[in-house]
């Protein structure tokens, strides 16, 4: 860790959004704190992930369900399913773009949020809304479309990390589900680490009993952060 640390403080009880009928606790660094990028590598690292502004990671007492979870992009196999994706794709090119604003992204976003997580805690948010959930004021952040010629057909929200990328959300065309532009879009990802000469793709939390988060173990091989340190899982 840096020498200057901020403070951490604990959330009250709240319901989980992984699992049902259950609570959780949530432990945030303070928001005020200035965050270089050493010491968001450094809390990414030990399992934290970012929403917005808010760095943050599970702090339940009686549950370690949640495990953050990454790639290590070297040692990547593709499968031969996630192979046909990418033939199925090969009409689809990445763009870079700047983290802000986009009609057509949030036109996109919303058709997503309306058709795959209804009556989530996105569930028809208003711009500025939108764009909190998303960037981070103290973080470097790109916004990859994926399009065709024709039609933008997911965008994938990437933080950069002095090791590796972080995948911090991706939404898609809810109407295409024989695409798989979930899965296109991190293997997408895990080409550009590799290609960018670093070692790790930070997936965010899996949780094994969470049918939703199954697609992450599909990724092999994958690392989890389980007691302090980063094991194959």
């Amino acid at each position: 860790m840096s020498d200057s640390l901020p403070n951490l403080f604990l959330s009250t009880a709240h319901e989980c959004s992984y699992l049902p009928d259950r609570a959780a606790n949530t432990l945030f660094m303070d928001p005020r704190f200035p965050l270089s990028a050493e010491l968001f590598g450094d809390f990414n690292r030990r399992g934290f992930r970012r929403s917005g502004d808010l760095i943050y990671r599970p702090h339940c007492q009686n549950c370690q369900a949640c495990v953050a979870v990454r790639i290590p992009v070297a040692s990547f196999v593709v499968s031969r399913s996630q192979r046909r994706t990418l033939l199925r794709n090969g009409d689809v090119r990445m763009v870079a773009k700047a983290p802000v604003f986009d009609d057509e992204h949030f036109a996109l976003f919303l058709r997503y949020q309306n058709q795959r997580h209804t009556g989530g805690s996105m569930a028809n948010p208003d711009a500025p809304t939108y764009m909190r959930f998303l960037v981070g004021r103290q973080v470097e952040t790109v916004f990859y479309e994926f399009r065709t010629d024709s039609q933008l057909l997911a965008v994938a929200v990437v933080d950069s990390l002095p090791d590796g990328l972080s995948a911090v959300y991706t939404f898609y065309e809810p109407e295409l589900p024989s695409r798989g532009l979930g899965t296109l879009a991190i293997l997408s990802q895990v080409q550009l680490t590799h290609a960018l000469g670093l070692p790790f793709l930070y997936l965010g939390y899996w949780v094994e009993a969470s049918p939703k988060m199954a697609y992450k173990s599909r990724f092999r091989p994958l690392e989890g952060y389980r007691n302090g340190r980063w094991t194959r899982l």
